[in-house]
């Protein structure tokens, strides 16, 4: 697929930005992503930029699709939030064995998953496979998909752990359950998954070992270098960039809100005008630049490894690690130092910058982001201690 493609992908995004925004309340309210919002995202293409071409999808440059969902986000935090976690689940489902990529795609290539990655689930092996059962949260656009990929660890005869996988099911194997009550990202739809003692074949799992070092079954029908980057550079990167978008979209609201805002308390002064307002939008801006700038050269400098059939180094890897929940952080800072100078009125319901503090704050909770474990790691190997690359 030709760069075009993808570029028609991007505008065709960009052109439903003012009808996401429209709709934030709409997604509150419901709290799930309106499915007039995902099936004209659908139609974009979107959900088919990481998708392999063999099932007519783009197999995009990732930076392209955190761009797409960037923009999204700037829009509608819980849109963004979910087109980006059920838009990176393709570039999974094309590691697994062929057996289970043509289950998804084989009659329907515009099937969609959702997933839930915690080991909350429990394995035990049996013939051919493997008995499945346990209750998954944050399950974020499942009620828009048709299938689910679960992390669980996996228990042998004499009950030891053997193994941490993904378990890929279809929609008849599992239950919604309707708990999505939240203060933030609360159009997200973020439901449990509940699995009572179901059969998963072995072809529908993939262990994060093997993800770990950037390998699986499916590579052999998706040689693209798409598909031998780090598992958790693209996955991360999924969670970092919504909030970077729902950042400069705020960012947007607030210097708007300000050249129409006068201060009562300022003898009426204009709060444009105000020098310290001035600095505190530029240091916002550099802050969300940065949070962008480090996840794009960071993911640009994996291609390159790949690229030249060279294994990508620890060291680069934590250090995708390290700046991606530095970005998450950045960003919400940036948030933070906006909304404190957008005055009472940004407090009102409705108001887009009240929305994004609270977005971006349950952004920020997701297991991805925390902070003190990722830099910890990087910290480690920089002192010569063993790292485990399994989870970076």
């Amino acid at each position: 697929m030709s760069q075009a493609a993808t570029q028609s992908v991007l505008d065709g995004v960009r052109d439903l930005l003012p009808t996401f925004r429209d709709r934030a309340d709409e997604a509150e309210r419901l709290r799930v992503v309106p499915e007039s919002s995902v099936k004209e995202l659908e139609e974009t293409g979107f959900f088919r930029l990481l998708q392999p071409r063999r099932f007519d999808g783009l197999e995009a440059d990732p930076v392209d699709f955190y761009t797409a969902v960037r923009d999204v986000a700037s829009a509608c935090g819980s849109t963004g939030w979910v087109s980006s976690v059920v838009g990176v689940h393709p570039w999974q489902v094309a590691l697994f064995a062929d057996e289970a990529q043509q289950a998804v795609w084989g009659e329907d290539t515009a099937t969609r998953l959702s997933s839930s990655y915690a080991p909350t689930g429990k394995a035990t092996v049996t013939d051919g496979g493997y008995r499945l059962s346990g209750k998954w949260s944050f399950s974020s656009g499942c009620d828009h998909c048709q299938w689910v990929l679960l992390g669980g660890l996996v228990f042998n005869e004499d009950g030891n752990v053997v193994d941490f996988k993904t378990f890929m099911l279809p929609r008849k194997d599992y239950a919604i359950l309707d708990v999505w009550h939240m203060v933030g990202l609360s159009g997200t739809g973020s439901n449990d998954i509940l699995v009572e003692d179901v059969f998963v074949p072995e072809a529908f799992t993939l262990s994060m070992g093997e993800t770990g070092q950037c390998r699986g079954p499916g590579q052999a029908q998706n040689p693209s270098d798409l598909y031998k980057l780090p598992f958790h550079s693209i996955f991360t990167g999924t969670i970092t960039t919504p909030i970077i978008g729902i950042a400069m979209g705020a960012y947007d609201d607030h210097v708007a809100m300000q050249q129409q805002r006068t201060r009562a308390a300022y003898l009426g002064e204009k709060a444009s005008l105000d020098p310290f307002s001035a600095v505190r939008i530029a240091r916002a801006s550099s802050e969300i630049d940065a949070a962008w700038a480090l996840l794009v050269n960071n993911i640009r400098e994996e291609q390159e490894y790949v690229a030249k059939g060279e294994r990508i180094p620890l060291k680069t890897r934590l250090k995708v690690r390290r700046d991606q929940v530095i970005g998450s952080q950045r960003a919400i800072d940036a948030i933070d130092s906006l909304f404190e100078a957008s005055g009472g009125r940004a407090l009102a319901e409705g108001t887009p910058l009240q929305r994004a503090w609270r977005d971006a704050h349950a952004g920020r909770v997701h297991a991805a982001n925390d902070p003190e474990r990722a830099l910890q790691m990087y910290g480690a190997h920089e002192f010569g201690h063993k790292i485990d690359p399994g989870m970076y």
